[in-house]
């Protein structure tokens, strides 16, 4: 695809067809990556996207435990108080 540059005040820009935007769900801003000779736009994902799934997902399987216990058998807890 090839698109042009136009004029937006003192700077230039590109127009994306609402196709690419619905296609990729472009909203607000967008993240732009500069990677070797190739510029990438992505959509900006919120921070944490997708945890919540993944949390139900792992308490459903029984991967949520814990690897290490929170308290030791030898500890003394009441130093703490």
């Amino acid at each position: 695809m090839e698109i042009s540059l136009i004029q937006i005040g003192n700077s230039k820009g590109i127009r994306l067809p609402k196709t690419i935007i619905e296609k990729y769900k472009f909203q607000g801003s967008l993240e732009l990556v500069f990677e070797k000779e190739y510029i990438i736009l992505k959509p900006k994902k919120k921070p944490r996207e997708g945890w919540e799934k993944s949390f139900q997902e792992m308490r459903k399987n029984g991967d949520d435990t814990l690897l290490i216990p929170d308290t030791f058998k030898d500890e003394e807890l009441e130093e703490w108080k």
